[in-house]
């Protein structure tokens, strides 16, 4: 490693800025919790799912973080991987945002399920023709690698296992993602997966919105330190993902063109893209524009992209963007009618043809920023009692921010 010159230390500022956000992350899994037992005693009933809408908005806020947790391991992967020393000493705190993530979707996921306690039924009795048995196995090898890897990085003792286990970490994490995607993927049944391309697809989006989210909160936990963060590394990630988020656009587009080509989904494609039920609103206002093209124009733009706030202003607008984009993937993929007889006309009373509709209800919300206070308790707590943070990442030859 690299980063032998860069000094660590915890958090030494604790005032109000400190325990208001860890006093509102504990608050957030407050809510998660109070949620998890109304649902455990009234019944999911309550909620906007239903029969046939069963990944609602909490599977939102799950895949979300999941998929950023892969994502965000990808600041320390390029310092590991790809050798670039600007980026080696942001691998600690990567690891940790990596795995506060992963935790907060799986509880989200887990305390969803009905019955959680099932889990341990999933935990002990493998179907390994189904990907959601892969998953759980991808989910536990990702937490063990990146904490293997955040321990090599802190402890000189075994620092000979950071390569091998940063390559490590990696190769799973992509496979971890891939493996995601391929939920949807693997769901033949639906016109609105059915696709080969949501994996490579996740892929791209967990790098985009993990980058953007190591932005936001590095910038955060780097100036509520008082500490120096070099706009030269801003200034990189500026670049870098402006280069993520085209290539999710590239994929998105890759998508629909390939569903328009085939007749059997082009009434999908005309639901999804131009349909009235408002989930074709979500995507192009809020996906593709407020999620992509504005901070695209804040990216790379001469008189925006000087300036941290734009870029501040843009990785806001691509978790965002990002957010809306899962809620379109798997709300508005359910919301479409399954094709149970191909060229035939299908009338009955159990909704054949019929698109569902689905209203989150304010139990689904709580239950989904439990999740994001889990993650955001985590990260408080990991900076304030081990050494993730470097005090300076200055460098001689750009400005620093303070």
């Amino acid at each position: 490693m690299s980063n032998k010159a860069i000094v660590y230390s915890e958090v030494q500022q604790s005032g109000w800025g400190y325990y208001g956000v860890l006093m509102a992350g504990m608050a957030l899994v407050g809510l998660g919790l109070i949620a998890f037992f109304y649902l455990e005693h009234t019944g999911h009933y309550v909620t906007g799912m239903n029969n046939q809408i069963v990944w609602g908005l909490p599977h939102v806020f799950a895949i979300f973080l999941i998929v950023a947790a892969s994502g965000i391991l990808n600041i320390g992967s390029i310092g590991t991987v790809f050798n670039n020393k600007a980026y080696q000493p942001l691998g600690r705190l990567s690891g940790l945002l990596a795995i506060s993530c992963l935790i907060g979707g799986l509880m989200v996921l887990v305390l969803d399920l009905g019955r959680p306690d099932r889990l341990i039924i999933a935990m002990t009795h493998y179907n390994f023709k189904s990907i959601f048995a892969w998953n759980i196995i991808l989910y536990n090898g990702f937490l063990a690698l990146v904490g293997l890897y955040v321990w090599a990085m802190m402890d000189h003792k075994i620092q000979y296992l950071y390569k091998p286990v940063g390559f490590a970490a990696f190769f799973w994490r992509l496979v971890l993602t891939a493996g995601t995607g391929s939920i949807f993927g693997f769901l033949v049944a639906r016109e609105a997966y059915d696709s080969a391309i949501f994996a490579p697809l996740f892929i791209l989006i967990s790098f985009a919105l993990g980058l953007a989210l190591f932005i936001l909160i590095s910038y955060v936990l780097f100036t509520g330190a008082q500490r120096v963060l070099s706009k030269d590394l801003l200034k990189r990630k500026r670049y870098l993902l402006a280069l993520f988020m085209g290539a999710v656009l590239f994929f998105e587009a890759i998508f629909h063109i390939t569903a328009l080509y085939a007749a059997e989904h082009s009434h999908f494609e005309q639901f999804i893209l131009s349909g009235a039920s408002g989930y074709s609103l979500w995507f192009w206002l809020g996906h593709i524009v407020l999620g992509s093209i504005v901070p695209l124009c804040l990216l790379l733009l001469p008189w925006w992209r000087e300036q941290v706030s734009s870029l501040l202003g843009a990785a806001a607008l691509v978790v965002m963007g990002s957010f809306i984009q899962l809620y379109v993937i798997i709300i508005g993929g359910q919301a479409y009618p399954l094709t149970l007889f191909p060229n035939a006309t299908v009338e009955s009373s159990f909704f054949d043809g019929v698109i569902h509709t689905y209203t989150p209800t304010v139990w689904e919300l709580m239950l989904g920023v439990g999740g994001v206070g889990v993650t955001l308790v985590m990260i408080m707590i990991g900076v304030k009692v081990l050494r993730f943070l470097p005090v300076s990442l200055a460098t001689a030859a750009s400005g620093d921010i303070e």
